[in-house]
């Protein structure tokens, strides 16, 4: 009896308890999930964007553009000496690195960090084998139609080798010694300098920058090479001015001088002695069909009487050079040289030495060379560096 009520109570309930939403019920419900369905929608489109958006600008400001407006470069060469009357040699000689970033159509960076001699040590008196140098450091601002000013550490515009001294682009293992010895390359100084073309194949730099330091005692006393600072604490108590004409106007030509000032080479080192100094350097190169021909001379003028006294009031020197492409990957050379740097001494100063040659281009960028070097020191010193040299370079 009991359990049949049971079964009827449950029956009538059953109804009430589960009743079916009425339509406006339903209605109610499907509006508020449709509001709450373009609500996740709208949040997810908005994070969408974001994603997209943090995308396109990561991909803008390191791909699409820092990427593409950054440059890396550089060169080196190993060489191999044999001398006749001193230890042969094999020397990483040296390892550079360039890096570029061009900031916009007229403003770029440019800079150069070279290791010489494979190794630097810190050595209490500094003779360790091999250096660490910056090169160049620079801003060049195209602030007109065919004209930029270089605002930094730049090459200083002088000779052919200075400018221009990858391995791969001239003949020979060592860089001849006029351009060495005199102009002095590799030379680099921080100032400012402005360039550009006057007429088609026509161009000038004129720069104020930062000057010798000559010694005033010992070996290299008012030695211009050894006067170069390299921009390290340079003093700069006497500036330099420095100016340059080159023609390239008809194919295969170049002829080129430069004309340098400086009040003071030695920055004041001897008190009371007017030590001016002035550079003059003239060069000609031309090619036709695989034949090159060059010629340059240099010439420093030194005031003062120590520099007379020494012999160190003139210093100059001067080489031919003819170099025959014989296929596009192999070439042949012949250079004579003669330079002073007591020129004006009544003593035999003069150092004379024909080197020659050949050039192997693995590729364009990548050369092995091959020379002989016919060495003819002052009558003054025994010391002969007649031998040969091997080198491999390289620049990318």
């Amino acid at each position: 009896m009991k359990k049949t009520h049971l079964a009827l109570a449950l029956a009538v309930a059953a109804p009430v308890a589960f009743a079916a939403p009425s339509t406006e019920d339903m209605w109610n419900t499907i509006q508020q999930q449709q509001l709450e369905i373009e609500r996740l929608k709208a949040q997810a489109a908005q994070t969408d964007a974001k994603v997209e958006a943090t995308a396109s600008a990561f991909e803008s400001s390191n791909s699409g553009d820092w990427m593409s407006r950054t440059s890396i470069g550089g060169y080196g060469e190993h060489h191999f000496n044999h001398f006749e009357d001193k230890d042969d040699e094999v020397d990483a000689h040296r390892f550079v690195l360039f890096v570029g970033h061009q900031f916009s159509d007229t403003l770029r960076f440019f800079s150069e960090l070279e290791v010489e001699h494979g190794l630097v040590e810190d050595t209490a008196d500094g003779s360790g084998p091999g250096e660490l140098e910056l090169e160049q450091a620079l801003i060049q601002w195209d602030f007109a139609a065919n004209h930029s000013l270089t605002l930094g550490q730049f090459l200083i515009p002088v000779g052919i080798l200075n400018e221009t001294h990858e391995p791969d682009t001239f003949y020979g293992t060592e860089r001849n010694n006029v351009e060495a010895q005199i102009v002095p390359a590799t030379w680099w100084e921080t100032g400012a300098m402005v360039g550009g073309e006057i007429l088609p194949g026509l161009s000038y730099n004129v720069a104020v920058h930062s000057g010798l330091k000559t010694p005033v005692t010992g070996s290299s006393t008012l030695l211009v090479r050894s006067g170069r600072q390299k921009s390290a604490k340079a003093t700069a108590e006497d500036l330099a001015f420095t100016g340059r004409l080159k023609y390239t106007g008809i194919a295969g030509l170049e002829l080129a001088t430069t004309y340098q000032q400086q009040q003071d080479v030695t920055q004041g080192g001897i008190p009371g002695e007017d030590t001016a100094g002035s550079l003059w350097e003239a060069h000609a190169r031309y090619t036709i069909a695989g034949l090159t021909l060059t010629a340059l001379a240099a010439e420093w003028d030194i005031d003062g009487a120590t520099a007379k006294a020494l012999g160190r009031d003139q210093q100059k020197g001067a080489y031919v050079e003819a170099s025959y492409k014989i296929t596009p990957k192999l070439g042949i050379f012949v250079r004579q040289s003669e330079w002073d740097n007591n020129a004006g001494s009544s003593a035999d100063t003069e150092v004379e030495q024909l080197d020659v040659g050949i050039n192997y281009w693995l590729h364009e960028r990548v050369v092995l060379k091959a020379d002989i070097v016919n060495h003819k020191p002052p009558s003054t010193t025994s010391s002969d560096n007649d031998g040969f040299n091997l080198g491999l370079g390289w620049s990318f």
